[in-house]
């Protein structure tokens, strides 16, 4: 397919000047748990960085929707794996903004990871229930899916095995001292890390 091809079928990669790679983002506002989660204080998802800022630019909505509604392409999974590769990154990550809607939209992306294999892939999610409608043994060796705690300073889920939370203290995402960056860490994508604790901001 030609690029204006899949523009047209999967909309347009990010590029966070955060991350080592590139991205995929759909509206925070349809997050199925998230949008629940953001209006009760406490929740990692509460004041969520995704619906505010850049993210609610009319231009950025309108990408991100556009991005959801692809989901549903007959094309899409050939389409975004396409997209990943001819960026030539070894590293990427799904929703920087927004998160898995279905069991069949997670299905999707594992097919996607299947058909890059040479790419890393990272997945963080809050939808338990869908995780638990899969086992570790299905996902795809090159994608990582870290079950996001709920709470801040909560524990991690542990019928999952590679999780993430958020808290005040003793976090162990070192972006915050790297001018908000990954620079070198790989450490979401690395399966030899169960969890990783982000900093509270």
């Amino acid at each position: 397919m030609k690029v204006k091809d899949l523009d047209s079928i999967t909309g347009t990669l990010s590029k966070p000047s955060k991350m080592p790679g590139w991205a995929y983002g759909i509206p925070a506002k349809e997050c199925k748990t998230g949008s629940k989660l953001a209006k009760i204080p406490g929740t990692v998802c509460h004041g969520c960085y995704a619906l505010k800022g850049c993210y609610v630019f009319p231009n950025v909505q309108e990408a991100q929707y556009k991005r959801l509604a692809a989901i549903d392409h007959p094309l899409w999974i050939q389409a975004m794996a396409a997209q990943i590769l001819r960026h030539k990154s070894k590293w990427f990550r799904w929703h920087d903004s927004g998160d898995l809607q279905s069991l069949d939209h997670l299905k999707k992306i594992f097919e996607v990871c299947k058909l890059t294999p040479d790419v890393n892939h990272w997945l963080p999610t809050r939808e338990a229930g869908i995780m638990k409608q899969v086992t570790p043994g299905e996902v795809p060796t090159n994608l990582i899916i870290r079950l996001s705690a709920t709470k801040v300073d909560g524990q991690p889920s542990t019928f999952w095995p590679y999780t993430s939370s958020v808290v005040t203290e003793n976090k162990t995402c070192p972006a915050a001292e790297q001018d908000n960056k990954c620079l070198d860490c790989r450490a979401c994508w690395d399966k030899r890390i169960p969890n990783i604790a982000y900093g509270k901001h």
